[in-house]
């Protein structure tokens, strides 16, 4: 398949070079030649398969062309190790959840899938490396420096705007090292943007340097986040709620919902999209007057939205044949204030035990102001649960472990045997009056899951994280990864003075530790209040 730019003046590109160039040599995005409509044949079975037999089904019509069945597969199939459940918030409202990948991003699922693809041309190519450029206002860069941590032939250089994103984020692309190296900018997120676009149009710098962006300017990432919305339809469809599917993105750069309106254009029975806004309204304000007026962006508790020149309008756009009112007959819009959006919070809180995010909030009460005319079966993206922790636990385990007195306030969160939410772990915990501060992770084989597990414990409340010694084998790079810093201790023969020691840590903001140590330290632990991972000395099992 060619790619065209949304300029018009550039010439055609295969899928490789518009996956490795990422922007067009006019300035404009990569757009497919063609979007092939999937068999009806798809849909009237798509509730029987799986998430990644749905993803290949929809990677095929677009990339078909270009990458051989069995390695496009495999590159599905390793991207998508994870689930995103769509969760009833409502009666008629669900959080369709993409925040369970390794950080916790719904652009994990582009961002995995572009690493691996243009992996894929490089090793074709031969040994020259590839320079990724990608800006982010948060979990963009986290997304994208993991998922193309370690890739050989791949150097990612992440630019962030200067007290901009938030401090998990931060540390999730700042503390990795090997091959992504992170990029402070003063200014706005738009400034970010406009310095990875800049780079591509410098002929002596690509003389240099082979470039190329890793945000949804880029095909590889955009047009496998239509992915989930497929997945999506398909789990209503097995509630039978499937029939008048309308679907709300928070919206920021705009490629998630313009990989959405893809969907549509291949047959996703979507009845109709809303796009919410925090304060950044330009596309509100482009749907009610007919006007793209792009301005600077203003900070907002949505970070990741924060954004005044989205770069995907220009795709809907082309998508709709520059016609406002095609495109105002698919999409409406909403817009909102840190006020409301926090006010949203609170009250789904109240009237539904849900835990939204600043973003997921946007988008659940565009949905309430959106479906007063009945009920209808809808989406609502990336609604993250702060307080929960979905993961794995072996519930015979972690009861066995509540039990034991010396292990009063340890939580067991062990093999991949089945789902439980840690907010009900906690409150059990809680009605036998212990004060759980640590979690034990036991069996846990997969060091993606474990760096998952390890940030997510962060973001619940843990105090931190315990792994038996044994079992932490080849997890190294993943515990590195997940932290913001990491002191190992496990080459000394024990910790001498704890108490100094973790004062010391805190000092320079290091939040976890791994230590020769056993039980018998662990309510001195909990006395210096770390926020940590102590990984236990070998041959002591669960201590």
């Amino acid at each position: 398949m060619k790619y065209y730019s949304t300029n018009g003046k550039a010439e055609k590109a295969t899928l490789k070079e518009a996956v490795v160039k990422g922007l067009a040599s006019d300035k404009g995005l990569f757009m497919p030649e063609a979007i092939k409509p999937l068999p009806q044949s798809f849909f009237d079975e798509i509730q029987n398969l799986s998430f990644q037999e749905i993803a290949y089904r929809v990677a095929d019509a677009f990339f078909g062309e270009d990458i051989p069945a069995d390695d496009l597969k495999k590159i599905v199939y390793d991207t998508l190790s994870f689930d995103v459940p769509a969760v009833p918030v409502t009666d008629n409202i669900y959080s369709l959840e993409l925040f369970h990948g390794p950080t916790l991003a719904f652009k994990d699922v582009g961002a995995r899938f572009m690493a691996r693809l243009l992996q894929y041309f490089i090793k074709q190519e031969g040994n020259e490396q590839v320079n990724v450029l990608v800006a982010t206002s948060g979990d963009t860069g986290s997304a994208v420096a993991n998922g193309f941590l370690g890739v050989d032939g791949i150097r990612v250089y992440v630019l962030y705007p200067k007290g901009k994103v938030s401090d998990i984020q931060e540390c999730q692309f700042t503390t990795l090292g090997q091959n992504i190296t992170a990029l402070e900018v003063d200014g706005v997120f738009d400034d970010c943007q406009a310095l990875v676009k800049n780079a591509f149009m410098d002929a002596d710098l690509n003389k240099h340097m082979k470039l190329t962006s890793a945000n949804s300017i880029n095909v590889a990432r955009f047009l496998p986040q239509s992915f989930y919305y497929f997945y999506a339809y398909a789990q209503l469809k097995k509630l039978g709620k499937a029939d008048q599917m309308v679907v709300c993105v928070p919206s920021g750069n705009f490629g998630n919902i313009c990989s959405a309106l893809f969907g549509k254009k291949m047959g996703l029975p979507v009845k109709r999209f809303i796009a919410a806004n925090n304060a950044n309204d330009i596309f509100f304000k482009y749907l009610q007057t007919g006007k793209y007026e792009p301005k600077a962006s203003v900070q907002t508790i949505a970070n990741a939205m924060d954004v005044g020149d989205p770069s995907n309008f220009a795709r809907i756009y082309d998508l709709y044949n520059k016609d406002h009112a095609a495109i105002c007959a698919d999409i409406s819009g909403a817009t909102y204030t840190d006020e409301q959006i926090a006010d949203a919070i609170r009250e789904c809180k109240a009237s539904t035990g849900y835990q939204l995010d600043p973003h997921g909030a946007c988008g659940y009460k565009a949905l309430q102001e959106g479906l007063k005319d009945g009920p209808i079966a809808t989406i609502l993206r990336e609604a993250k649960k702060r307080g929960t922790m979905v993961r794995f636990v072996r519930k015979e385990r972690m009861d066995e472990m509540s039990q034991t007195g010396t292990h009063q306030g340890v939580i067991a969160v062990t093999a991949a045997v089945e789902y439980a939410s840690v907010e009900d772990i906690l409150k059990k915990a809680a009605d036998r009056g212990e004060d759980p501060f640590l979690i034990l992770l036991d069996g846990i084989e997969d060091p993606q899951n474990l760096g998952a597990i390890i940030r997510t414990a962060n973001l619940a409340g843990a105090h931190g994280v315990i792994i038996p010694k044994n079992r932490a084998v080849g997890l190294t790079a993943a515990v590195a990864r997940a932290s913001a810093g990491a002191v190992n201790y496990t080459l000394v023969a024990r910790v001498t003075n704890l108490r100094d020691t973790m004062e010391d840590l805190k000092k320079r903001g290091i939040w976890f530790v791994c230590a020769d140590m056993d039980g018998t330290v662990l309510y001195d632990l909990k006395m210096t209040g770390p926020i940590g991972l102590v990984i236990g000395k070998e041959g002591s099992g669960v201590s």
